[in-house]
């Protein structure tokens, strides 16, 4: 596939939001969850918790984490496909509902 970046936008959502740009997170569709610098998100307005939760990579080492990368969960949960020779991300388009008969 190539590997990538691309900056992100995130904030808590509410009356108030209040936004952090995270500039060159690496997009993996071979990670199952998003990885953000723990230390930036109280700027964002996002609260951590399980703090310490360990993780082990494909090549056995353990981690924490204060990686920057953006995962398959929150690809998949914004309807985002990767365009690998573009190096970006597009629109997957709508999710349909049903099947239609």
């Amino acid at each position: 596939m190539g590997v990538f970046a691309v900056d992100v936008r995130v904030t808590r959502p509410g009356r108030r939001p209040r936004w952090k740009t995270f500039r060159r997170v690496i997009v993996d569709t071979g990670a199952e969850m998003t990885w953000l610098p723990e230390g930036d998100l109280p700027s964002a307005g996002v609260e951590t918790f399980k703090r310490d939760q360990l993780f082990v990579l494909a090549n056995g080492q353990y981690v924490t984490g204060d990686l920057s990368l953006l995962g398959a969960r929150t690809l998949e949960g914004f309807s985002a496909q990767v365009d690998s020779r573009k190096k970006r991300l597009v629109a997957s388009g709508p999710v349909p509902a049903a099947r239609v008969r």
